[in-house]
């Protein structure tokens, strides 16, 4: 009993400690691009040494899967790069708040990637996400508008690296998968903001308290997350874990009144479109569980007829 209850603490302080990647997109004074080198140039680091330390293999059990996750790298990147560009726009509970809209694209995405039955359920929640999205957008300004856009689309790079994981941790060890993505970050980011131009010392100085964010960020919020995270899902299960992780969210915009005083930058509109939103994706998950055990149920009667 108090095992499980520990895991369930270590589980919501990892939340709580993701809660604070948008947070930190405002407390870094450095360009999007350049905070997610730093995050994935640390991360990497972070992994590397976890592996030497806890003895795991870096050698993937199926070596023609190597490209396809490098790919899934890229996406990560872009996912991490738009969501701190809609952050740098506007505010972090915007762009928390568009990656709320993740499971819509991956309604759609799973039948088509993992061969899954469509699913109407999350089809029609998606529907009422985007009425969500409508409400708080209806009075925004230009700026507002893009910065919607690159939230909207970390949201879909979100969901398509979700779902091409899933489907390569069906062979490949999650850790596995982590390093050879943040490593793919990383080397694809260094050589676009090479060709950018923006490699340069000026645009890597560290100002202030950056490092300690970045260390923070790079660290606790990724490599240590990733790594603790596989363990909790071991302990409580896969669905326990997803259920838990919508509520993200709600940690983020607390942390964003509470830190960044966003509260006097937000209307009611925003919290009214925020509630219906968050409501919706928990919902789902609820309604999710409910099905899977009454499914799970139906097999074991059937099971025990047939015996």
């Amino acid at each position: 009993m108090f095992q499980k209850f520990k895991y369930h603490i270590l589980l919501h302080s990892i939340i709580f400690i993701w809660g604070f990647t948008g947070i930190i997109g405002k407390l870094v004074s450095l360009e999007p691009e350049i905070l997610v080198w730093y995050r994935v140039l640390i991360a990497f680091f972070g992994l590397f040494f976890a592996f030497i330390f806890l003895k795991k293999s870096f050698v993937l059990p199926e070596k023609n899967q190597l490209w396809k996750i490098l790919g899934v790298g890229i996406l990560v990147c872009l996912h991490w790069i738009t969501f701190y560009t809609s952050i740098d726009l506007s505010t972090a509970s915007l762009g928390i708040l568009c990656l709320s809209t993740t499971t819509l694209h991956v309604s759609w995405l799973e039948p088509l990637v993992m061969k899954k039955k469509f699913s109407w359920l999350e089809f029609s929640f998606g529907l009422i996400v985007i009425f969500g999205i409508y409400y708080v957008s209806e009075d925004f300004t230009p700026k507002e508008y893009t910065a919607l856009f690159y939230g909207l689309s970390s949201a879909l790079f979100a969901a398509l690296f979700s779902v091409f994981n899933a489907q390569l941790a069906v062979k490949t060890s999650s850790p596995q998968l982590s390093i050879y993505e943040m490593f793919s970050a990383v080397f694809f980011l260094s050589l676009f903001l090479l060709f950018k131009g923006s490699f340069t010392a000026e645009k890597l100085t560290l100002h202030d308290s950056d490092l300690y964010w970045l260390l923070f960020l790079g660290l606790f919020c990724t490599s240590f997350a990733f790594l603790a995270t596989i363990e909790v899902v071991k302990k409580l299960g896969a669905f326990t874990v997803s259920l838990a992780i919508n509520l993200e969210p709600i940690y983020t915009i607390i942390l964003a009144v509470v830190i960044l005083q966003e509260n006097e930058y937000l209307n009611s509109k925003f919290y009214t479109g925020a509630a219906i939103i968050i409501l919706v994706v928990v919902a789902n998950a609820v309604l999710k569980s409910y099905m899977r055990k009454s499914k799970k149920r139906k097999e074991e009667l059937s099971l025990r007829k047939f015996h």
